[in-house]
């Protein structure tokens, strides 16, 4: 079972990814790929798409990143219980790419259902903080809980997310674990470039000083 993230089509990609989960049972020659298209919902009165494309493959040209990657012999269990969730998916007949629900909401609604796969979703997922009419879930990690108003305005805290802020779909936090920043368009922000970025202003605005 495997989580991916993509910069997303045409303009979006600037500010988010899509995201969707790919699953290959122990009896399965192919992963099964499961995500939500706006065009799928026109077309199919659903927003779900249930292929057997290439679990890795570029979307719309743009390199995936792997954000998960389970495999053991409980694996199966948990792609049966993957399958049931996507199934009961209660946004399967509405699509907003902002706030929600969309691609990365509905990855993030899949994944509060298997707690255990403690998969830490990108800040330039817009959307995954939507909860529809719900005020109060557990995260997409399992680890933690949050608190959004229909995704617009957010705070969200867990071990595997640190915390975050969430502003109109825009994420900032900080990842104590991973010793990184989170923040809109970059995504995720190594602490120790910020560092060394303020060490190199600090050491330039000292020699400014004595030079003068």
């Amino acid at each position: 079972m495997q989580v991916y993230a993509a910069r997303a089509v045409r303009w979006r990609g600037y500010i988010g990814v899509h995201t969707w989960i790919a699953v290959k049972p122990s009896n399965a020659t192919a992963f099964t790929v499961y995500e939500v298209n706006g065009w799928r919902l026109r077309r199919n009165g659903t927003s779900v798409l249930r292929s057997q494309r290439t679990a890795d493959g570029r979307w719309y040209g743009n390199s995936p990143e792997l954000l998960a990657d389970i495999r053991g012999d409980s694996v199966d269990a948990v792609i049966e219980r993957i399958d049931a969730v996507v199934n009961d998916y209660p946004d399967a007949h509405r699509y907003r790419v902002w706030p929600g629900p969309n691609s990365n909401s509905f990855t993030a609604y899949v994944l509060r259902k298997i707690p255990e796969l403690r998969v830490d979703l990108p800040a330039t997922a817009i959307g995954k903080d939507y909860l529809g009419m719900h005020l109060i879930a557990g995260t997409p990690s399992g680890t933690g809980f949050q608190v959004s108003v229909f995704g617009l305005l957010g705070v969200l805290a867990g071990i595997e997310e640190g915390l975050e802020v969430n502003v109109l779909g825009l994420t900032f936090g900080i990842d104590p674990l991973d010793l990184s920043l989170k923040v809109p368009l970059a995504g995720r922000v190594d602490l120790w470039w910020v560092l060394l970025l303020g060490l190199a202003i600090a050491w330039r605005n000292k020699r400014a000083g004595a030079q003068s």
